[in-house]
């Protein structure tokens, strides 16, 4: 599958906020959107004199966004839109929820990676087990109740530790528990919307869609 392999930093200075890309280095003074707060290219720096935004352009730049926090491309982008739209409740918050649950997401959010990129290799490599087994598609979709956890031979992963020992002070989410000790978390239950914490109107996404 094909993956986008150019600098990161250009992706949150197009759409304007951090995108968390790069693990730690966007918590400190060296993230390029605190540096370059403007978009990238030569016509970059003349974003206050564009023309009008349409509602359309708005719509575009809010999925843009949504699918580079998560790093997936169209075609799996869409087919999230596709299951979403078929479920009961709020498409755009079970949108979020899809998104969520996948297992390189999961891997990032409980601490043991940096960044998703980087909890998407460490799932690719068979590093990570759910319920005891390996598992290296990072798009698994990780059910409430099941336990992930990073092999035991894996256990000392200069990544995982250097992560656990940054990452393991802030508090997880509602909707996840973790073991630093033993490297194993657990879902436990479907992330609400007020349980998400990223910056995003799905609801335009929704729109974009449903044209």
């Amino acid at each position: 599958m094909a993956r986008y392999t150019e600098a990161n930093c250009k992706l949150c200075r197009r759409e304007g906020v951090k995108l968390f890309l790069k693990g730690e280095r966007c918590y400190t003074d060296k993230c390029a959107v605190e540096r370059k707060n403007f978009a990238p290219g030569q016509h970059g720096r003349m974003g206050g004199r564009r023309r009008k935004v349409s509602a359309y352009s708005l719509q575009l730049r809010e999925k843009q966004k949504v699918k580079r926090i998560y790093g997936v491309l169209e075609k799996q982008f869409r087919n999230y839109y596709s299951k979403a739209s078929r479920r009961s409740g709020l498409t755009g918050e079970n949108l979020l929820q899809l998104l969520e649950i996948r297992l390189d997401n999961v891997v990032y959010r409980l601490g043991f990676a940096p960044s998703r990129k980087s909890a998407r290799q460490l799932v690719r490599h068979c590093h990570v087990q759910v319920n005891g087994k390996i598992v290296d598609i990072p798009s698994f979709l990780v059910s409430p109740g099941q336990e992930i956890s990073i092999k035991e031979p894996s256990h000392n992963l200069g990544l995982v530790l250097s992560t656990i020992e940054r990452r393991g002070k802030q508090d997880v989410v509602s909707w996840l528990t973790v073991d630093y000790k033993s490297q194993t978390g657990k879902l436990l239950e479907m992330p609400t919307r007020e349980n998400i914490p990223i910056i995003a109107q799905e609801h335009l996404i929704i729109e974009l869609y449903s044209k």
